[in-house]
């Protein structure tokens, strides 16, 4: 279990779950609701590394959003640089999947002197859906499905048992091997989602592109991608590398938008590698 603090910062109050020891290392995502049960991700690093993770404005028992512009991207990083702050780190490494990549992203540009490194997975400097490959553009062949279960899981009568099924298929088709569902999540680790961050995120989205900014990026950055991610796409993660001169590209070979828990233990040495 992780061990859950609230921590007064001067933008507010923020939850927040620590677990390991060593250097600080911190995750974040755009709109999941983390618990003392921790997340798949972020155990990655805990081993190696005191692990702070965050649960953004508006969400768990985090300061509240009293505007829409405050569940945005820079004010996400703004945050999370406070949190910094009161924690006393000088320096940390920002460990992001997925939009948490994004938002590391973001935070290498706004606060570059507060990052020791970066690693980002699975992510995009831009809108990944303008992908074909992407799996929530109209034109990749999965798009109907996974719209099916985004939308059967909003819905407001779904019974526990019916939601737990319709998230692992929904998670499924961002697996290289669906059938090993089971042996990747274990169920010990139970995260939510946030929908008010999630609709903002849905649009804002639409405008983020910090593609040409990218080169301003002057710490090391350690990029990994599934060859086959379905959700951000591998060109995306190319682009990144091409981008930032300090940077390391790693793709998994049979991983899809989860290669620290696909080809777990190639991601941990990739990683300690990378870290050392």
């Amino acid at each position: 279990m992780w061990k859950r603090k609230m921590l007064q910062t001067q933008r507010g109050a923020f939850e927040i779950f620590q677990k390991g020891v060593g250097k600080p290392l911190c995750v974040a995502q755009l709109y999941a609701v983390f618990n003392e049960t921790g997340d798949y991700f972020a155990h990655t690093f805990s081993e190696r590394f005191c692990v702070t993770l965050i649960n953004l404005r508006g969400v768990g028992e985090s300061e509240q959003a009293h505007e829409p512009y405050e569940y945005s991207m820079v004010d996400s990083v703004l945050d999370i640089e406070a949190i910094r702050v009161a924690l006393g780190y000088e320096k940390w490494i920002y460990a992001g999947h997925s939009t948490g990549g994004m938002i590391g992203l973001l935070y290498a540009l706004l606060h570059q002197s507060s990052l020791e490194s970066l690693v980002i997975v699975g992510s995009a400097a831009r809108d990944y859906t303008e992908s074909s490959a992407c799996i929530y553009n109209e034109k990749h062949p999965k798009f109907a499905e996974m719209q099916q279960y985004q939308f059967a899981l909003t819905q407001p009568n779904i019974t526990a048992i019916d939601k737990e099924q319709l998230k692992k298929k929904r998670i499924q088709l961002s697996l290289f091997e669906p059938e090993k569902y089971t042996q990747y999540f274990t169920g010990n680790i139970c995260k939510g989602m946030s929908g008010a961050r999630l609709n903002f995120f849905s649009r804002e989205t639409v405008l983020f592109d910090i593609t040409r900014k990218l080169k301003h990026i002057n710490i090391p950055t350690s990029i990994c991608c599934g060859r086959y991610d379905v959700q951000c796409p591998v060109e995306y993660s190319k682009e990144i590398h091409q981008e930032i001169p300090q940077s390391q590209l790693f793709i998994f070979e049979e991983s899809n938008h989860y290669p620290f828990l696909e080809e777990k233990d190639l991601f941990q040495k990739v990683i300690d590698q990378a870290l050392n």
